[in-house]
């Protein structure tokens, strides 16, 4: 988002106290985070920016919303939140019982962060509908999230040997055991599997031609993208996954690599099947190693679904086309 904005020509300052930049695993965050994120609430509280037009609050800002209120002193707030608190970790995650003190908190906690902006984006069209529904609020604008195009960059040439990459939280969102399976069906073909989570104990039993890395420095997600044959998405089947396109996706499309990932909603909304993507649907490992293994044998496939991403992402998902967009959603306000 800073990017894009800065790319359309926005002067863009941060206001930012550190809570999470040291955790690579923010799932295991215990009490002590917590405390981390009251002090760092407290700080931000403080906060006198010099001037400027609008207050911008990204993901995980949902607590965030009364230091920048009180920071704006009367000038729009914009609230970028990614994700609801509660879809996340009560239906999506399993964190919490629906029905749990907890849940309800979150449920609250959405429901003020997302009424108190003078303007909430959604990611997708497909996220903003749910949102609408779960917080009381309709009018959400859209904008995709897109990818830091000073690291992700089209390199990608079809290599050998072929390798489908996943890189991501190993979460109930991104349907690890589905990959998991798919690779069992596809054993001719190596898989690479980057990431830790909650789901970690599922790879204990991997089969031998999936290998787990747990950690790859952002700035050497490029590097991993250029040299996979394929990059994998989300295929988990939860309501969640439906609604969202994950960073991965948009990350290996501006890199130019071709894309597996589950036929959803929101997915539709940037990628057309065989054209920009292969789309396959959400917890069916079968269909996802058929998919794989076109693209591993059909150097032709691999291709033009490469070309076809990169175009998609060119159109709709490019830092030129999101910085006007964010840009416009703004001065919208103003």
């Amino acid at each position: 988002m800073i990017s894009c904005l800065r790319r359309a020509g926005a002067e863009v300052h941060e206001e930012h106290v550190s809570v999470w930049d040291d955790l690579r695993d923010g799932w295991k965050a215990g009490p002590g985070r917590a405390l981390l994120l009251a002090a760092a609430e407290a700080r931000l509280f403080t906060r006198r920016p010099a001037a400027f037009d609008a207050f911008i609050v990204g993901y995980p800002g949902h607590l965030d919303l009364p230091a920048a209120h009180r920071a704006a002193g009367g000038r729009p707030v914009v609230f970028n939140p990614l994700v609801s608190l509660a879809d996340t970790l009560v239906s999506d995650r399993g964190r919490f019982g629906p029905r749990s003190l907890p849940a309800r908190l979150l449920e609250q906690i959405d429901r003020h962060a997302f009424r108190s902006a003078d303007l909430v984006v959604a990611d997708t069209h497909a996220h903003a509908r749910f949102l609408a529904q779960l917080t009381g609020r309709a009018d959400l604008a859209v904008c995709f999230v897109g990818a830091e195009e000073r690291l992700f960059r089209p390199d990608w040439q079809p290599p050998a040997p072929f390798t489908a990459l996943f890189v991501g939280k190993l979460i109930p969102l991104q349907g690890v055991e589905t990959i998991i399976a798919a690779a069992r069906l596809a054993a001719e073909l190596p898989f690479r599997l980057v990431g830790s989570g909650q789901l970690a104990p599922l790879l204990r039993d991997r089969p031998a031609n999936v290998e787990h890395v747990v950690w790859v420095e952002y700035e050497r997600l490029p590097g991993e993208l250029h040299h996979a044959g394929c990059a994998l998405g989300i295929f988990g089947t939860t309501a969640k996954a439906q609604r969202v396109i994950p960073n991965k996706v948009f990350q290996a499309l501006a890199c130019g690599v071709p894309v597996v990932t589950a036929d959803t909603p929101a997915a539709r909304e940037l990628l057309v099947d065989g054209e920009s993507a292969l789309l396959v649907p959400p917890g069916d490992p079968a269909q996802l190693a058929d998919a794989v293994r076109r693209l591993a044998t059909d150097g032709e496939l691999a291709r033009r679904i490469a070309a076809g991403g990169r175009a998609a992402y060119e159109r709709g998902a490019s830092e030129a086309v999101l910085g006007s967009r964010w840009r416009e959603l703004i001065e919208g306000l103003l």
